[in-house]
């Protein structure tokens, strides 16, 4: 069970107070290191800045899928189609409106959390809680198998390697 549904907290509550604690964490590392990107996360604290981020955005990912999902009563279906809609926002915004692309990729990695969430329990919650009934082992075995499989994809083929798959085709070792 969450904390806040122990402590009596409303999903409204902790998300607001998840997106202030990612906005502080977000502001503290770009003033002490005047940047967020990924592609230069070198030292220790841009490290413990970027952890600090992901938990950050789990959390708030969390309790937004819950707030929709809860709150707002959309159910794990609709929840996970609307994030799905907001999370081509920072993809298009970034290649037809020139959205800085750090601002796109954090953007599109907080909203990853509740789209995968409501998706994930969507197939796992019982037909009376609008789901699929595939239970948990089913949709975590399922999920596990998946990532699996794309991660080796990805470390055999090197797509997601600036010029990883030419260097591959061009017969050079990758």
């Amino acid at each position: 069970m969450h904390w806040h549904i122990q402590l009596g907290v409303p999903y409204a509550v902790s998300t607001a107070a998840f997106a202030i604690a990612l906005t502080l964490v977000f502001i503290a590392w770009y003033v002490t290191e005047r940047t967020l990107s990924i592609h230069h996360i070198s030292s220790l604290r841009r490290e413990l800045f970027y952890w600090a981020t992901v938990c950050a955005t789990f959390a708030l990912g969390t309790a937004t899928g819950d707030l929709t999902t809860y709150t707002f009563h959309l159910g794990f279906l609709a929840s996970g189609m609307m994030f799905a809609v907001v999370i081509a926002v920072p993809a298009i915004a970034h290649r037809f409106a020139a959205l800085n692309a750090v601002v796109a990729l954090w953007f599109a990695y907080i909203v990853t959390r509740p789209l995968g969430a409501s998706f994930a329990d969507w197939v796992r919650a019982p037909h009376i809680l609008g789901g699929l009934n595939w239970g948990r082992g089913t949709v975590s075995v399922s999920l596990t198998v998946l990532i699996v499989v794309l991660v080796g994809h990805l470390s055999v083929t090197r797509l997601d390697v600036e010029g990883g798959r030419q260097r591959q085709t061009a017969g050079e070792p990758a």
